[in-house]
């Protein structure tokens, strides 16, 4: 696949149908051609779809700290590491990044795009990047068009980087990969 070519250590699979016309076919589909971890990316909110998630061939899954309630979160994340997977837990504000933590998450996604404007801003990861525990696996996600977004973004303090709208739109997206990465690769 390009993207594992392009230096991808892991993939994101959009699988919500209405908003975003994905499906659990395109996770199989994906698993069968890559050997890195897929990420299940939907609006997980029922114990139901982390079965579905493991049954069909998903590493990981999101789950959105705004759409939660905590016992829902914890008892998600507590079911995800019963089933060996892991979650990337989603924050957009301080007060999620808290109810993330205390939930136990221990892969944070600091999403810059505010989800009721949709305005994105590099400035949420950067404000959030200090009040993530170093034993955490902190995720920089949404609005990453540059190496230089990068290399500020691990410069802070982030481990990983989720990157979407700018590779999905390019002609060649594992071209635009490789060069997205440029030396931030290099510099981790």
């Amino acid at each position: 696949m390009k993207y594992e070519q392009g230096g991808a250590v892991a993939l994101s699979v959009l699988t919500e149908p209405e908003f975003f016309g994905g499906t659990l076919k395109n996770l199989r589909d994906a698993r069968k051609e890559i050997t890195q971890p897929v990420l299940r990316k939907d609006f997980i909110f029922d114990p139901w779809q982390v079965w579905e998630s493991r049954a069909n061939d998903s590493d990981s899954f999101l789950l959105i700290v705004a759409a939660l309630r905590d016992p829902t979160l914890r008892d998600l994340i507590n079911l995800g590491r019963e089933l060996k997977m892991e979650p990337l837990v989603e924050v957009h504000t301080k007060p999620e990044l808290d109810r993330a933590l205390a939930a136990g998450a221990r892969i944070v996604g600091v999403n810059n795009r505010d989800l009721k404007t949709l305005e994105v801003q590099l400035d949420t990861s950067l404000d959030l990047i200090d009040q993530i525990p170093d034993d955490c696996i902190a995720v920089a996600e949404s609005g990453l068009t540059t190496n230089a977004d990068l290399v500020r973004l691990r410069a802070a303090g982030f481990d990983a980087f989720l990157i979407g709208e700018s590779l999905m739109s390019a002609s060649d997206p594992g071209a635009a990969l490789t060069q997205l990465l440029g030396t931030a690769r290099t510099q981790s």
